[in-house]
């Protein structure tokens, strides 16, 4: 059923029962954040033990360094060679810096912006143009770089499988077309995680400019809301293979797994890049936090000890996404008016509402106190044509403010679809 289904008695009790609802969830005068994808206090305090690692006397790594002292650019041995097996690819492409991998984006695209990367005829900014593919929906903070440095943003859908790659390989053939963003496992905002074939075409494909570039943003790549772990592929040996070793720029961090403001975040991908990247770095910096990545190579103890931890952010995470999945289904799957992405891991669900409710959704919500992601939010300069989606983050607030929040969100939907419907009929 959907709402042109009713007839003119049933679509008129449906808009005078949804306009007595969200009257009354105004009058219970919310304030309730559904914005961004923090981790809720109960998820920090796994991570305790941190404030006091690695404790008074506990100062060397696994190679008797002292990490007090100043130098180490490419982070200590014990949290890489840990990082590496987690995330199945060689420490020695790895290296682990500060606790921002946000950072690090910003820096790659920067340094490639005024000096030109490693295979760069020239610098960027000597370009006549620079573009860049990006999926969408996406990530807002990744776009809001490349439109720092004034790139021409170029959309590509998403898909179930991954970004739509017949328009990828159709836009690499321009010269022009200098990188692209993705998140390639429990993507930000839909949840999605690459095929492999997906994965295979991004390494291989051929591309005009010689210095493209991938972010490969894998900063979900063990956020399983199910305990069951997707193929992480090792993305720089495959781009190797096919003769394309400089292809990817790799990050991951700890942010949503220990501190969200005092991790470690790491930045992996072939020695010439990584070359390129200390050529700057260096200059930047003398070497990031050691006693930080000891503390963490002390915490997590090994790999077994990372999936522990994981395994509890799971446990505190599933309820509140099933909440939203569950209200979502129960308040909107009559009526045909959205749809809703269902994730296996990673901070995010995807709601794409009726063409053009979106941004009446956000206001409906924003006036009943429920502060959601603005809409459009996660398509470049935060428009979205078609005005359909919107972010919804659940992990930060209680379980009891996820099931309130989202039974107002339902109520603002179907209101914002009442009255599309209603101003359509004239």
């Amino acid at each position: 059923m959907s709402l042109s289904d009713l007839d003119p008695t049933q679509f008129s009790e449906l808009a005078q029962r949804t306009r007595q609802q969200y009257d009354e969830l105004k009058a219970r005068n919310l304030n309730l954040d559904l914005t961004r994808g923090k981790p809720s206090s109960e998820q920090l305090d796994f991570s305790n033990a941190l404030l006091s690692l690695p404790g008074e006397g506990d100062y060397t790594d696994n190679t008797g360094a002292d990490v007090r002292n100043y130098g180490g650019l490419t982070g200590i041995a014990d949290i890489r060679e840990l990082w590496a097996e987690a995330l199945g690819i060689d420490p020695d492409n790895l290296i682990a810096g500060d606790s921002s991998s946000l950072n690090i984006m910003f820096d790659l695209i920067s340094w490639s912006y005024i000096w030109g990367t490693n295979d760069s005829p020239r610098p960027w900014k000597d370009e006549e143009r620079v573009k860049w593919i990006c999926p969408v929906p996406g990530y807002d903070r990744h776009f809001a770089i490349t439109e720092h440095f004034g790139f021409e943003m170029v959309q590509v859908p998403m898909t179930p499988t991954g970004p739509d790659m017949d328009a990828v390989e159709e836009l690499v053939k321009d010269p022009q077309v200098k990188g692209m963003w993705t998140v390639p496992i429990y993507g930000n905002p839909t949840g999605v995680t690459f095929a492999p074939e997906v994965v295979e075409k991004l390494a291989a494909m051929e591309t005009a400019a010689e210095d493209f570039r991938i972010v490969w943003d894998n900063a979900y790549a063990i956020h399983t809301l199910t305990g069951a772990l997707p193929d992480n592929p090792d993305v720089i040996a495959l781009a190797q293979k096919h003769g394309n070793p400089n292809r990817f720029w790799y990050m991951s961090s700890t942010s949503k797994i220990t501190l969200a403001g005092s991790g470690v975040a790491f930045f992996a991908s072939s020695k010439a890049n990584l070359e390129w990247y200390a050529s700057h770095a260096s200059i930047r910096g003398i070497g990031p936090n050691k006693v930080n990545q000891l503390a963490h190579a002390r915490l997590l103890g090994d790999v077994q000890g990372l999936h522990t931890l994981m395994k509890h952010h799971a446990n505190s995470l599933a309820p509140k996404f099933e909440a939203v999945i569950g209200i979502l289904g129960d308040r909107l799957g009559e009526f045909g008016v959205a749809e809703w992405t269902e994730p296996e891991g990673g901070y995010f669900i995807s709601l794409d509402v009726l063409d053009g409710s979106a941004t009446r959704v956000w206001e409906l919500a924003k006036d009943a106190g429920i502060t959601l992601t603005k809409a459009g939010a996660s398509f470049p300069h935060g428009v979205d044509e078609n005005d359909q989606n919107i972010r919804l983050a659940p992990s930060l607030p209680p379980l009891d403010e996820v099931r309130t929040a989202m039974d107002g969100v339902a109520t603002c939907v179907l209101l914002a679809c009442v009255e599309a419907a209603e101003a359509q009929a004239g």
